[in-house]
């Protein structure tokens, strides 16, 4: 049975309905990732499981426990639902210590001053924040507070730890260290963590699986794998990776592109339905194509750029522009030269 149930829950403001009807089962102890652009409907989601909206429609429950159930107009307070809450913004207060910041939420339910004591030393060893614990929140780098901020819901022994973008204010070398550190932290105490991002190599390096939105509906559920490797539909390929696409013509002989001479045998074959509509998009990532001496889609070399252990190509596919990403101990083009492409992995989607 799921831990985590969200029921047909719709969520209305004003006159725009934010979430229609999301129903979503998470298991316990997974890192499940709401992966989408601004505006989608994953931190509204995320505030309905934590109690801080209430829901429209629908019901929200974990394990036996109802959270929310707007049939029987049932709402059991954020305090009540013993999570775990981390933000974008760290939240952390600058007039007290780190040790008083981790163990405020702890006073606030009356536990004994030794009960206090021993989460909150618990929870600073397993952030390494013990040798800091009497300093200000202030001097400390944005990893840091961050890390109260984690140490503090990590204290209250939460059922389920809520990350609404906690990493998006740190920098890039810090926000990758974040990660292995929650990801830790979640294999240590086999909480359940849902997680909401708008980056997607976040999402990719936490998750279990990962759920992509748009407009307040689901576009797709699945492991990073498979989301990126299997995308449901071409918003999800887009969304997910760097996404290359080509407007092609098809009929019975094959596949053609404007301003490109000749018809190509291209695997696998777009879908009946394409062909009989004429056109389709052919979608591609930039490591899913090849250069090849003879036989592929006449091309022309635009840019070039080295990335480290990586070489960017940009080229040029009659006027439709394609990135290509080659080791850069491969074969190296130039600007201007011409090339023929082969796709070694591609996905064919309609036009609209």
């Amino acid at each position: 049975m799921s831990y985590i149930q969200l029921n047909n829950v719709m969520k209305q403001f004003g006159d725009v309905i934010a979430i229609p009807d999301l129903s979503l089962a998470i298991e316990k102890g997974e890192c499940f990732s709401m992966l989408g652009p601004s505006g989608c409907g994953k931190t509204t989601t995320l505030r309905m499981i934590a109690g801080f909206e209430d829901l429209d429609a629908g019901e929200i429950k974990v394990g036996d426990r109802v959270l929310s159930c707007k049939s029987t107009n049932y709402y059991l307070p954020p305090e009540k639902r013993n999570f775990g809450m981390v933000f974008q913004a760290f939240a952390v207060w600058p007039h007290m210590t780190v040790y008083d910041n981790v163990a405020f939420p702890l006073t606030l339910k009356n536990l004994s001053k030794q009960e206090i004591e021993k989460r909150t030393n618990d929870a600073l060893k397993h952030t390494n924040l013990v040798k800091v614990a009497q300093k200000s929140p202030d001097d400390l780098s944005g990893g840091g507070k961050q890390r109260v901020a984690l140490a503090r819901a990590l204290a209250l022994n939460p059922d389920v730890m809520l990350l609404d973008e906690p990493l998006s204010s740190l920098d890039p070398h810090l926000r990758e260290e974040m990660r292995f550190e929650i990801k830790a932290l979640q294999r240590k105490f086999d909480f359940t963590i849902i997680y909401v991002t708008h980056d997607q190599s976040e999402a990719m390096a936490l998750s279990d699986r990962i759920m992509v939105m748009k407009k307040g509906v689901i576009e797709q559920i699945d492991t990073p794998l498979n989301v990126y490797n299997n995308p449901a539909n071409k918003f999800v390929f887009n969304f997910i990776g760097l996404s290359n696409q080509l407007n092609a013509n098809l009929s019975s002989n094959g596949v053609s592109f404007e301003q490109v001479s000749g018809v190509f045998d291209i695997q696998p074959t777009p879908p009946n339905d394409l062909i009989q509509q004429g056109k389709a998009i052919l979608a591609s990532r930039p490591s899913d194509m090849e250069f090849v001496s003879s036989g592929g889609i006449p091309a022309v070399v635009k840019r070039r750029s080295y990335l480290g252990e990586v070489v960017d190509y940009s080229v040029l596919v009659g006027n439709q522009e394609l990135r290509i990403q080659k080791g850069r101990r491969d074969l190296l083009l130039n600007e201007g030269d011409s090339c023929q492409l082969q796709f070694t992995k591609l996905h064919w989607y309609p036009e609209i």
